[in-house]
């Protein structure tokens, strides 16, 4: 049983009529859109009691552009086992840059199609949001964030990934893998990173997180006074070094980093799985070497070939200014208190005292604990780097607040008298 298409039906019924006489030569070649010369060679093909003149002579024949049966199956198999969970873009790259073939991304896709294999992407119909035009330069502006997953899959601890992406360029200009969850210690790693590669950025575009602004109801009598709550460790760090900070209402606001994130679960988690990293330490190996290839795949050039980036001062204490610091009353006897622990002070050169005086203590990221007189260091001593929670006062509402006592009337006996009238 031979199987035509509406075209080949069309065709054969017109080159019918022509044989029959009841359509002229001229007639059916404009009737099929095809020169006379064409209908001529239709007609000599002509066969009254079979259908197969009217169909194309390559047709059931395999095509000369097919893909090899067997190369089809060799990439069933790196996508079943050693590239198994990559996408269609990403298998691609690998069985080019890794096993030496030269197939189309289109190609891979409809061999993983045919096979039943879906894109392990899932796509789902998005709202309409209006996209922020990039900024003009590089170092313009960086957007900031964190993404806790299971980077390792089950084969180590949970990670959480901090970054530093360009808004101009797409670059990822500063990256860590950590135990921890987000916090301040995460981000002055990464800006010690960002400041001694590329330098001062002009802004950062972050979200409302509490490492970065103050969100509790919380006033002590001296921001009372100054009108405004004192900066977070790193809101003061990034307020020394200069950096405008620009906070996000909300994730869709910051989306192009929002992006990132789930391009690195996707080809991170892959690539992760493909170096069989299982620790912190190797985790970091492999974002180190991911990260240029992911720029040259990804990374646009910025409008404007000006840098916006700034070198740090030569003067600038980038030590101190990337570290924890509270402020402490020096005691009588000269020693300060801090996270239940207490230091003693030694002898300043004039032999003045300290009593009573406010010194500065900077914990800083290599563990080294510094107490400063203004610019004057005092002591330092080794602890290990933690972030203390420095203690607010209770907010009270009004029916917890204390009521003053009405005052007590005396009679000359000094016995008590009626209290007074209200």
């Amino acid at each position: 049983m031979v199987t035509l298409s509406q075209k080949e039906l069309q065709r054969m019924r017109v080159i019918e009529k022509t044989v029959d006489g009841r359509l002229s030569v001229r007639e059916a070649a404009g009737l099929l859109q095809r020169s006379e010369r064409q209908v001529q060679r239709l007609k000599r093909r002509y066969q009254p009691n079979s259908a197969d003149w009217v169909r194309h002579g390559n047709c059931g024949k395999p095509r000369s552009w097919a893909l090899d049966p067997l190369l089809c199956q060799r990439v069933l198999d790196w996508a079943r086992g050693k590239y198994a969970g990559f996408n269609d873009s990403h298998l691609r790259q690998k069985l080019v840059e890794k096993e030496g073939l030269s197939l189309s991304r289109e190609s891979v896709r409809r061999i993983l199609r045919k096979a039943k294999r879906p894109s392990p992407q899932k796509r789902r119909p998005r709202q309409y949001r209006a996209r922020r035009p990039r900024r003009a330069r590089f170092g313009m502006m960086l957007l900031a964030d964190a993404s806790r997953h299971d980077w390792l899959q089950g084969r180590g601890p949970r990670l959480t990934l901090l970054g530093f992406q360009d808004d101009a360029t797409s670059r990822v200009v500063a990256a860590r893998f950590q135990l921890q969850a987000e916090n301040a210690t995460g981000y002055f790693c990464c800006l010690q990173a960002l400041l001694t590669t590329h330098g001062i950025p002009l802004s950062l575009y972050r979200d409302r997180h509490g490492i970065f602004q103050r969100n509790d109801p919380h006033w002590s009598r001296e921001e009372e006074l100054a009108g405004q709550q004192f900066p977070t460790q790193v809101g003061r760090a990034l307020e020394e070094l200069g950096i405008q900070q620009i906070p996000a209402n909300s994730p869709q606001a910051k989306g192009r980093i929002e992006r990132l994130w789930r391009t690195l679960q996707d080809r991170l988690i892959s690539e992760l799985r493909l170096a069989r990293a299982c620790t912190l330490d190797q985790a970091n190996g492999v974002l180190a070497a991911f990260v240029p290839d992911f720029e040259r795949c990804f990374a646009v050039p910025a409008a404007q070939s000006v840098s916006d980036f700034r070198p740090l001062p030569r003067s600038f204490d980038l030590a101190r200014c990337l570290s924890f610091r509270y402020q402490r009353v020096v005691a009588k006897d000269h020693t300060v208190a801090w996270a239940g622990e207490v230091f003693q002070l030694p002898p300043l050169p004039s032999r003045h005292s300290l009593a009573g005086k406010v010194v500065e203590l900077s914990h800083q990221l290599d563990g080294s604990l510094r107490f400063y007189f203004g610019q004057q260091l005092l002591l330092t001593r080794q602890r290990p780097l933690e972030e203390l929670v420095e203690p607010k006062p209770a907010v009270l509402s009004s029916a917890l607040k204390r009521r003053p006592k009405p005052p007590r009337i005396y009679n000359l006996g000094g016995r008590p008298a009626l209290s007074a009238a209200t």
